[in-house]
């Protein structure tokens, strides 16, 4: 079985705006049949984080709003709380992250949800029998919400090695404790060679897990540190590393087991729109955004989940590396995310094809 995923390069032939071509993707995938009148829709965004600008543009979203309304939905931004320590680790601050981010109502046209509740708590267990869990604890606004579209910003990861909408949906809607259990065999691992005990890794660790020692060199609390790797992408000095309790691999297979979690009761009612625009080399999560490791390529749209991940880490592998950024000198056809992050985050995607959550073999059909 073919999937249809439907791409809105960069370039407009037409000259038509990437807006009006965004409302084309989500109508061309099949926005109008995932939602029934009165339906709940939770559009699934990232905020980004103070100082990033990664994420997706407001504009974007506020389009995606008003297409929702006019098939008579009733859409609600939404994400889950982080475990790290910026602004998004409870209600309150994520919230203010988001508005000053510019997704304030006046801009978007609808209100956030942050969907696990004020600390993180408010979520639901779904029983999704795999192979590491069970059940997972998606927040709940999601869970009760009756339609879906996930918008994402597709980048590189620290620690998954791609970021798209598998991580997003997975990660993203996985309530705090739920982000600690995914993050369970990750540990850090400090290089003391490479140590200038600068702190930033002992700022950023949300459970003060790291210290500086006497040597002048980080060390890390393994019976405190849960393994969300947020050290890992602070340290400007490739200081500290990863060492996996099992295998790379599992942090991205229970991600993609959350994924299941959150799909679970929306057959036919989830859209996913993914821009493969400012694909920086790390998560949204940083208060900075490094340069784009490859040129704008586009927007894709699609009902299948698997093949939009797919399509949208080919069409990355497929451009050449944009010079004075992490990707310089890498050519068509390499790639990219691996070369970048050091771990290959195709293994999320193919897991998820093999827990029934789509296809890797897709059609890309141009849209102008």
């Amino acid at each position: 079985m073919t999937s249809k995923v439907y791409f809105a390069p960069v370039r407009s032939i037409k000259k038509r705006s990437m807006i009006a071509r965004v409302a084309t993707l989500l109508e061309r995938a099949g926005l109008k049949d995932a939602i029934a009148e009165g339906d709940l829709v939770a559009v699934k965004l990232h905020f980004g984080e103070k100082g990033n600008t990664g994420f997706v543009h407001p504009v974007f979203v506020r389009e995606t709003v008003t297409r929702i309304k006019q098939h008579g939905g009733k859409p609600f931004l939404t994400d889950a709380n982080t475990l790290y320590s910026g602004m998004r680790a409870n209600a309150v601050d994520h919230l203010q992250c988001a508005i000053q981010n510019g997704f304030s109502y006046a801009t978007v046209d609808a209100p956030i949800v942050i969907a696990d509740g004020i600390d993180g708590r408010d979520a639901v267990d779904v029983r999704i029998d795999g192979g590491y869990f069970e059940t997972v604890r998606i927040g709940a606004a999601a869970v009760h919400a009756d339609a879906m579209v996930v918008v994402t910003h597709v980048k590189g990861h620290e620690a998954t090695g791609f970021g798209g909408a598998l991580k997003n949906v997975g990660m993203g809607l996985g309530c705090r404790s739920a982000k600690q259990r995914m993050h369970a065999d990750f540990k850090p691992e400090v290089v003391a060679e490479k140590c200038t005990a600068c702190s930033r890794c002992v700022r950023w660790c949300p459970v003060q897990a790291i210290v500086i020692g006497p040597g002048r060199v980080a060390q890390i609390d393994y019976g405190t540190c849960y393994g969300c790797g947020e050290c890992v992408a602070a340290c400007p000095y490739a200081a500290i590393g990863v060492q996996w309790k099992t295998t790379a691999k599992s942090l991205q297979e229970k991600i993609v087991e959350h994924a299941k979690g959150a799909l679970s009761g929306k057959d036919g009612k989830v859209v996913y729109l993914s821009f493969v625009t400012a694909v920086s080399p790390d998560c949204d999560c940083w208060s900075f955004s490094d340069a784009p490791i490859v040129g704008d390529i586009g927007v894709l749209a699609s009902t299948d989940i698997v093949a939009i991940d797919r399509a949208a880490y080919d069409l990355v592998t497929q451009a050449v590396g944009l010079p004075g950024s992490r990707g310089e000198g890498m050519d068509a056809g390499q790639d990219k995310f691996t070369a970048v992050t050091g771990v290959d985050g195709t293994l999320a995607i193919d897991y998820a094809e093999k827990m029934g959550l789509g296809t890797t073999e897709y059609e890309l059909v141009v849209v102008e």
